[in-house]
């Protein structure tokens, strides 16, 4: 089991920055990879950005070149540094971890678990 709470969401003008933070504890040492995720209002939950145990990183377009996905394995922190924010950014941002547990027998069982999210709310 691994429970993930976010911090750091607030009320930004556009082009502010803000730092998002996302703990994991419980099973930590079973996550593979952790995304970000944001749900714009009255919309669908889409993909922003990812980060593999070898730090790989993949960013939606719209992101790319503002956001800065990180980690720090001594706090079991996930990072999103967000700037250059917009009022399309706006949404509940919402960190995920992709866990991997060994059944034994070379079977591996992986499952997405999922924060509350915090809200970010960029204005004109």
């Amino acid at each position: 089991q691994v429970q993930l709470v976010e911090s750091g969401g607030g009320l930004v003008q556009a082009g502010g920055s803000l730092r998002l933070s996302c703990v994991a504890s419980g099973s930590v040492s079973d996550i593979q990879a952790m995304s970000w995720y944001r749900r714009p209002p009255g919309k669908q939950r889409e993909f922003v950005a990812h980060m593999t145990s070898n730090t790989n990183t993949n960013y939606e377009d719209s992101v790319k070149g503002r956001f800065t996905i990180s980690r720090d394995t001594t706090k079991n922190t996930l990072y999103l540094q967000m700037s250059s924010l917009k009022p399309e950014d706006t949404g509940v941002y919402i960190c995920n971890a992709g866990v991997v547990t060994d059944r034994g027998e070379g079977e591996l069982l992986y499952e997405d678990y999922w924060g509350p999210g915090t809200q970010v709310t960029v204005t004109q």
